[in-house]
């Protein structure tokens, strides 16, 4: 009967702040060896129920994490050169 309650909405916001404190409480102590926030997850996509803004959010981080993030995207190419402080640009096409 017990599992009942934590199937309502009320029962589970309970049943996530109980992991939340637990979670809290290892970190605390040492026994929990991760450095991110895992009970965090929970309360994240209970929001997500509610508003789709925050759906919008998680699926857009999702989509972020899977795509390649190479360091020359956007760069100029090599054999250009910028100068800021000069206030010149030298853009040689090869």
């Amino acid at each position: 009967m017990e599992f009942a309650v934590f199937v309502t909405l009320p029962g589970l916001v309970i049943l996530l702040t109980g992991i939340a404190f637990a979670d809290q409480i290892l970190r605390m102590t040492g026994r929990g060896k991760r450095r991110g926030q895992i009970s965090s997850t929970g309360f994240e996509q209970l929001h997500a129920t509610f508003s789709q803004g925050k759906q919008n959010e998680l699926e857009e981080r999702r989509s972020a994490l899977v795509l390649r993030d190479d360091e020359e995207d956007g760069a100029p190419p090599h054999h250009s050169t910028v100068d800021l402080t000069g206030g010149r640009a030298v853009i040689r096409l090869p």
